[in-house]
């Protein structure tokens, strides 16, 4: 069967999963080439002792860079970089200490990246090793410790989109305008939760950082993955990485390696079936900015140089957008310019070895001779760590990736992200501006080939509904696996339910919720009546990007508290299946059942009912892979014995220390 490059990755890294070509939907373990922790390593470690792990199952899979809070040199904080630095030195692990760098950079860097390696981190920006044609995902602390204990972790394999790149940036045009355009245009979750395959003639004509900027910021858009192929620029990096080792006496990868990936490199195979298929037209990309507080709303650059937005603070920092090519186009910009008055320009290069090729460059001080504020590599005021956050009433412009409400300080100010030589301009300026023949004509993007939301997501479960996947593949039950399901079905009508409207937040940080209360708060914020009119047994059905949110565990423990079987959906927010299977609760995505029911009970739909009780039952059957509700049957991904495996234990936790138990 033909595979998307996905696919082809995952079926390469498989730990445990069908024993047949993958496919999109299929739940697999995968034993990854690295798994990256940063300042959460703290709290793998305590999740890694807590299901009686001793040792590390392979001490070449992880890496520890501390990167994110850096700049608190409180006691405490610094205990716990201790704590982790000793932990590395007893297990062997490679690690980075605070000021080496961005997790992430580091990754890249130091060859720990390479085409065809599937590499995780617990950080949502592992999307990045993409653009070095890995699989680059992110998993969750639980995860991670479930790595280091037994070197896999479970994964459902995604859809793939794919993205294809026509002709070539205009001069001022940026990686970061594509991925800004990508954001902006297709924001009804088209790509949520998928694996995005850029494509094209155009990928040729992107350098390297700039392929870092648009895998990196994939995650904003919504995919799990976003990959590019292994070409000429990406063997030209790899060189350099390879000689820079080499000359430290380190070698991750050989000349035999880069010569192998020359000649055979990582690719879907040529009638591969794509989810959906969307084309940009490079040449018609200009300069644009995100927001504000949302990269789902986009402006081009020449629009909002004309309302002259001022700005307080502005920023040149994190992994997505502080890589020497970065650096080196924001002190073009700045150079001979300063600051304008009332404006701090914060700085901070990706890595150490950034800093200093920047520094070599004269980059580097042309950017402090303007003003700039220099930070230490790292993560800092990206996350709202450090110096230099957002005052109630300010305005932002940042070359970061993220400018949620919030994030990078306070709710009551604003935050636009754009690329480095706009945030340069802008904080030159004192407004969100240009540099002289910068913003084109202002001209919004052209995307082509696109489809409409519910095409595409349609098309995502075609695949599920073929032969293999539709009856004649059936799946063998583990002791402990119920074969069945049956329960009373309620229809939560809603798309994007997210974890606060299930579990809400006046519960969620209390020590004294018992699962009895909790049970009795379940879904207060989505219908406040819902836990009281459920009982143990009944099925919950929702739509689509059931959980979206938060991480917050007690989303799943609490309907567990409840006695609910399962949640059947349309589709999950990653991190919430995540959860769920993690902790022993079945979750099956079955949009076409979900757009059955929505005909069923259009009348309710109309009448705005958030929760629909028709009183009777469905039935869910394990071994065939269907749902039966009404005399009519919907097909689902069938659950072979990765997931079903974390059920039949109630959980991860409890599963890894069963194979520890049994000499894993």
């Amino acid at each position: 069967m033909p595979q998307t490059v996905v696919e082809k990755m995952a079926q390469a890294h498989l730990a445990e999963g069908p024993q047949r070509p993958l496919r999109a939907g299929d739940f697999v373990s995968i034993r990854p080439h690295h798994i990256m922790t940063h300042d959460n390593t703290s709290a793998v470690i305590k999740k890694f002792q807590g299901i009686g792990a001793k040792k590390i199952h392979d001490k070449r899979q992880p890496v520890f860079a501390l990167d994110h809070d850096i700049q608190n040199q409180s006691e405490e904080n610094q205990k716990k970089y201790r704590a982790i630095a000793a932990f590395a030195k007893q297990h062997g692990v490679d690690f980075y200490p605070a000021g080496s760098g961005i997790g992430h950079q580091i990754m890249v860097e130091k060859g720990y990246v390479v085409p065809g390696s599937f590499v995780v981190a617990s950080d949502s920006h592992s999307n990045m090793y993409g653009a070095l044609a890995a699989v680059g995902t992110p998993v969750v602390r639980t995860d991670a410790a479930a790595v280091w204990a037994t070197g896999e972790f479970w994964w459902q394999v995604p859809r793939t989109v794919q993205v294809v790149l026509e002709g070539r940036l205009p001069a001022g045009a940026t990686g970061k305008d594509v991925i800004i355009a990508l954001c902006g245009l297709y924001n009804h979750d088209e790509v949520l939760n998928a694996a995005v395959e850029f494509a094209g003639l155009g990928v040729a004509s992107l350098s390297m950082d700039a392929r870092f900027t648009i895998s990196n910021m994939s995650t904003e858009w919504g995919p799990l993955v976003g990959w590019f192929p292994c070409d000429q620029v990406t063997l030209a990096y790899l060189e350099r990485v390879h000689s820079a080792l080499a000359r430290h006496g380190v070698e991750r990868f050989s000349a035999g390696d880069l010569e192998r990936w020359r000649k055979t490199p990582p690719r879907a195979d040529p009638d591969a079936a794509y989810a959906a298929r969307i084309t940009l037209n490079l040449d018609e990309v200009t300069p644009h900015v995100s927001g504000p507080d949302t990269v789902q709303v986009m402006a081009s650059l020449a629009e909002m140089e004309e309302k002259k937005v001022a700005i307080q603070k502005a920023y040149l920092l994190s992994c997505v957008n502080s890589r020497l090519e970065d650096l080196e186009a924001a002190a073009r910009v700045v150079k001979g310019k300063k600051v304008a008055r009332g404006v701090k320009f914060y700085l901070g290069a990706a890595s150490r070895w950034v800093q200093e090729e920047a520094e070599r460059s004269g980059a580097w001080q042309a950017l402090l001779e303007s003003g700039a504020i220099p930070l230490p590599a790292g993560c800092g005021p990206c996350i709202g760590l450090g110096v230099g956050l957002l005052e109630p009433g300010e305005v932002g412009i940042s070359a970061t990736n993220r400018n949620f409400k919030g994030r990078m300080g306070s709710r009551d100010a604003r935050c636009y992200l754009a690329s480095p030589e706009v945030v340069a301009a802008s904080a030159v300026a004192g407004y969100i501006s240009s540099v002289e023949g910068l913003c084109g004509d202002g001209a919004t993007p052209r995307l082509t080939g696109a489809e409409p939301r519910a095409h595409t997501i349609n098309r995502r479960y075609n695949e599920f509904a073929s032969p293999a996947a539709s009856g004649s593949e059936k799946v063998e039950i583990l002791p402990g696996f119920p074969e069945r399901v049956r329960g009373r079905l309620i229809f939560l009508t809603a798309d994007n339910i997210n974890t606060d409207a299930i579990y809400g937040k006046d519960y969620t940080y209390r020590d004294d919720m018992t699962p009895e209360m909790m049970a009795n708060v379940i879904l207060e914020n989505y219908d406040p009546q819902l836990a009281a009119h459920t009982r143990p047994g009944d099925v919950l059905v929702g739509g689509f990007n059931f959980g979206t949110g938060s991480s917050r565990e007690q989303a799943v423990t609490s309907l567990q508290a409840k006695g609910i079987p399962m949640v059947i959906a349309a589709s999950f927010s990653q991190t919430y299946l995540r959860n769920a299977f993690n902790n022993g609760f079945l979750c099956i995505e079955a949009p076409q059942f979900v757009t059955r029911l929505r005909e069923q009970f259009a009348s309710q739909l109309k009448a705005g009912d958030k929760t629909v009780m028709p009183g009777d039952e469905v039935e869910v059957d394990f071994t065939s892979g269907l749902i039966t509700y009404r005399g009519e049957q919907f097909h689902f991904p069938p659950l072979g014995s990765v997931p079903q495996s974390l059920v039949a234990a109630r959980g991860i936790e409890n599963l890894v220390a069963k194979k520890l138990a049994l000499g894993n």
